[in-house]
């Protein structure tokens, strides 16, 4: 049975490479094998597991929850380029000189979409490997995760084989690119987005969520990153929010305490209080229109030590417990 695909996704700074990692941990449970894939070059993934830099061999990075195993890999375009030809072309020493004479790095870095061809291609083989591959002493996963591009443009990252079938018309290559997107439209693929209760991740998140939608591609868990308890209770919010606040209480519990008090301090306290109670409120907004887009949400906790493997397995059990 081939692999179940899970695409991670996020706008910039909200932890989408963090998410993906415990992504992959998580569903690397009761002895399940899992890959996590780097598109962008970044070494993202070897910062996260604190592992040498992955490369275009599939190595092992970590354990997975209860005895799994998390390997990585990172997708290099020029390598997936020369197998492509090497596959479909049977090229063999001619890929070698098309390398050395620049065409390789041409195709890679200069033609529009063609890397992202190249990269969703990759991620189609590991996806698609059976037992047939397996015999042939190729690796096997209960599932992939790929550590996607950024929100902004994921759908054009998706939907590129949706265009080189219209342009290829008929051969090896539309046949390739149809059997793609039959891959990432279909039911074992998912896409999540890592957001935060923020005003322009959450709008990249809804915008995103319109476009892949429209591709027909399946999606999965909308993933709040970052959450922090609130530190205003419901009682304490309703009464900064009054216009007629009586700070006379709160000066007789500091006094009470042994503090020096003043208007100073009392007035500081107070205006800390309304602006928390403000940005609460913006991040209940924020949540609001992300449950508006009628999906699962997933909620990670801030960490307040830090991301460490510890804390990153902390992430990676909340996700197994709320069933991503």
């Amino acid at each position: 049975m081939t692999a179940q695909l899970h695409i991670v996704s996020g706008k910039g700074g909200t932890g989408k490479t963090t998410v993906a990692a415990a992504l992959a941990l998580a569903l690397a449970h009761d002895g399940r094998r899992v890959l996590l894939v780097e598109v962008e070059g970044r070494g993202g993934i070897s910062q996260v597991f604190d592992v040498a830099p992955l490369g275009d061999e599939e190595t092992h990075v970590a354990r997975g929850l209860e005895g799994g195993e998390v390997r990585g890999l990172a997708i290099d375009p020029k390598a997936a380029l020369l197998e492509y030809l090497q596959m479909f072309y049977k090229l063999g020493r001619a890929g070698g000189l098309l390398e050395k004479f620049g065409a390789i790095d041409f195709a890679t870095t200069i033609a529009p979409g063609m890397r992202d061809v190249l990269v969703i291609g990759k991620v189609y083989e590991v996806v698609r490997r059976d037992e047939h591959h397996a015999r042939r002493g190729f690796q096997q996963y209960d599932a992939v995760v790929v550590d996607a591009p950024p929100t902004g443009r994921i759908g054009k990252f998706l939907a590129v084989n949706r265009e080189l079938s219209g342009l290829a018309k008929m051969g090896p290559i539309k046949k390739q690119a149809d059997s793609i997107m039959q891959m990432l439209t279909s039911g074992r693929s998912r896409v999540h987005l890592v957001a935060v209760a923020e005003e322009m991740p959450v709008q990249e998140t809804i915008d995103a969520t319109a476009e892949l939608r429209a591709e027909g591609l399946p999606m999965g868990s909308i993933i709040v990153n970052q959450e922090r308890a609130a530190l205003l209770g419901k009682r304490s919010r309703a009464l900064l929010q009054g216009a007629d606040f009586d700070a006379e209480p709160l000066s007789a519990d500091l006094a009470a305490g042994g503090l020096r008090v003043g208007p100073t301090l009392v007035d500081g306290l107070v205006e800390s209080g309304r602006r928390l109670d403000e940005r609460l409120s913006l991040e209940e907004r924020e949540r609001a229109r992300l449950t508006s887009l009628d999906l699962p949400i997933v909620r990670l906790p801030a960490l307040p030590d830090g991301m460490d493997a510890g804390g990153l397995r902390q992430l990676a059990a909340d996700l197994h417990r709320q069933g991503v």
